[in-house]
């Protein structure tokens, strides 16, 4: 079986796909990459996956990622990224160690100590800063958040708002289940769903699918259609007020957000009929805004994220401690997951206990692996089936 590039199985990755076309070495039209054809990542017969660049004035080359295995993170103490070497054509090169399991995967080249996306890539993925390529390593387990023959698909539209209580432009990135167009008068109900610290409002479709993960489920009879509102999870900066510990998300979510998706779509405006969930940050935004309104949330999911022992927990339930109530008194879904080998797993024995002490049901969801997309694409489809029955 001769090595694969991604290219041809997928369209995700390169140009490539004309052998005629593609250059014997890297030369000096590398600061022309358009005007390029190559293979930049090939599957290997084994199941592993070979990477190449070609910028012949580079001085170092790293493959940069977090969620493929064997590339160093820089988390472990080891200098992040994978070292790449220069081939007999003069391009930059590596293999990664072991066989990648089917999924979705972010990726960047980082020259000289600059991330960048591969300049042969066509598919990419919007971080909070700045942009990463992504490759799609198909198989039956990543099948629940692929684009799936004959199932029919909804669509993703970019909504900019005017942010009265941030005094800004705002962004979400909205899905519409598949025949929202053509039902002009059915109404649906609406799950906020938020990113983590390092991604964008972009993150939920390019890298975590959540399209897919919600058109499947669809199809199969095993979710209620359902319009996802993916916000920017960031706001401004502001002199002495601490980046994550503050109200600006929700209150621009309440305020601003919430009543624009209502004027421009379709939605019940019901509490029950409205859901909120995030990963990470996206996680944190929702244990800060979602569970404790249950006037307005009906369903909460809570992921890779908690509440820390001690003062801090114990500052979240006095500040909550009556919406906390009402929360128990509403016997809603609480959906609460984590991974095993998260660096933040300490957080969910306390943020358990809490919930325990307060009375709020919940389902929880204890997977192995760590703080990654993979785990997040399997906790949205878990979770997306327990809504709005």
């Amino acid at each position: 079986m001769m090595a694969r590039p991604l290219s041809l199985l997928l369209g995700t990755c390169c140009l490539a796909g004309t052998a005629a076309a593609a250059p014997a070495v890297c030369d000096a039209r590398a600061s022309q990459q358009w005007m390029m054809f190559y293979d930049s990542v090939t599957m290997q017969a084994d199941g592993r996956v070979s990477f190449r660049l070609c910028a012949p004035a580079a001085a170092a080359v790293k493959l940069s990622s977090t969620e493929i295995d064997g590339v160093p993170t820089g988390f472990d103490g080891k200098p992040p990224g994978l070292p790449m070497a220069k081939d007999e054509q003069g391009f930059w090169a590596a293999t990664t160690p072991g066989p990648l399991a089917a999924g979705a995967y972010r990726y960047a080249f980082n020259v000289d100590g600059v991330d960048m996306p591969d300049p042969q890539g066509t598919n990419f993925s919007l971080t909070y800063r700045g942009a990463r390529s992504v490759l799609d390593v198909p198989g039956p387990a990543s099948a629940f958040h692929s684009a799936q023959p004959g199932v029919p698909q909804g669509l993703v539209s970019v909504m900019s708002y005017d942010s009265s209580t941030l005094g800004t432009r705002r962004r979400a990135h909205v899905y519409t289940p598949p025949g929202y167009e053509a039902n002009g008068n059915r109404r649906y109900p609406v799950l906020y769903l938020v990113h983590g610290a390092g991604d964008s409002d972009d993150s939920w479709t390019s890298i975590g699918q959540a399209n897919h993960i919600l058109d499947n489920l669809i199809a199969a009879g095993k979710a209620q259609p359902m319009i996802v509102v993916m916000p920017f999870g960031h706001t401004p900066d502001r002199p002495g007020v601490d980046r994550f510990n503050n109200t600006d998300f929700g209150d621009d979510l309440v305020k601003d957000l919430m009543p624009e998706v209502e004027r421009r779509f379709r939605t019940e405006p019901t509490a029950t009929r409205r859901a909120m969930a995030g990963l990470s940050m996206g996680g944190a935004h929702t244990l800060n805004f979602g569970l404790p309104r249950p006037d307005l949330f009906g369903a909460v999911g809570i992921f890779s994220i908690g509440l820390q022992a001690g003062d801090p927990a114990k500052a979240y339930v006095a500040r909550n401690a009556e919406a906390l109530k009402r929360r128990a008194a509403a016997k809603s879904v609480v959906f609460y997951a984590f991974g095993k080998e998260d660096f933040l797993y300490a957080m969910a024995e306390p943020t358990r206990r809490m919930l325990d002490e307060q009375g709020i049901a919940y389902n929880y969801r204890e997977s192995g692996g760590g703080h990654t997309w993979v785990n997040w694409r399997a906790y949205l489809n878990e979770f997306v089936p327990l809504l709005f029955r």
